[in-house]
């Protein structure tokens, strides 16, 4: 045998050697044995929510009659679990659950009263559980609750930009 060909068949033999390697674990034929392992995950009562803004317009002149528009709240709880939304007075000044304002944000001291209704026409949407809350049932996928906002008509303050923040809380 030539020199090249005894080289061709050595590197032959080395590569037939490796191969079982290369192509994964080698193969063994002694019998083998099992076990098993459990994959767990525990979930628990729990639900997130998000708010979008709720924006009576940026071009409200006299408030001779209603400004009634509507945003959503989106609350996400796990399959089954009950939950309460309440929403707080908000921050303008002299807020009440009740009797709720948005404050100017400029120099000047006015407010702007308005209502978060349960329903269009509804009752008043506040803060105590089992009394003015919105309840609902988890589903495991995003809910989205409307709420329905109104300026009822009073006496047009001064022109500025009427702000009141609302913390919307969920109980479950």
């Amino acid at each position: 045998m030539s020199r090249i060909a005894t080289r061709i068949a050595a590197a032959a033999t080395v590569l037939a050697m490796l191969a079982p390697m290369v192509g994964g674990a080698a193969v063994y034929s002694n019998g083998s044995k099992t076990t098993t392992f459990d994959v767990t995950l525990k979930i628990i009562a729990d639900c997130t929510i998000a708010a979008n803004t709720l924006d009576f317009g940026q071009s409200q002149g006299v408030l001779a009659t209603a400004v009634n528009v509507n945003s959503t709240l989106n609350v996400t709880c796990t399959n089954t679990t009950p939950y309460n939304i309440g929403l707080n007075a908000g921050t303008g000044t002299g807020s009440s659950v009740a009797a709720r304002q948005m404050s100017g944000t400029g120099a000047n001291t006015s407010t702007v009263a308005f209502n978060l209704n349960l329903t269009a026409g509804g009752g008043n949407w506040g803060n105590t559980q089992g009394t003015d809350t919105l309840s609902g049932t988890g589903t495991g996928a995003q809910q989205n609750l409307t709420v329905y906002g109104v300026i009822p008509s009073q006496s047009t303050p001064q022109p500025d930009t009427y702000k009141s923040t609302i913390t919307a809380t969920v109980y479950f």
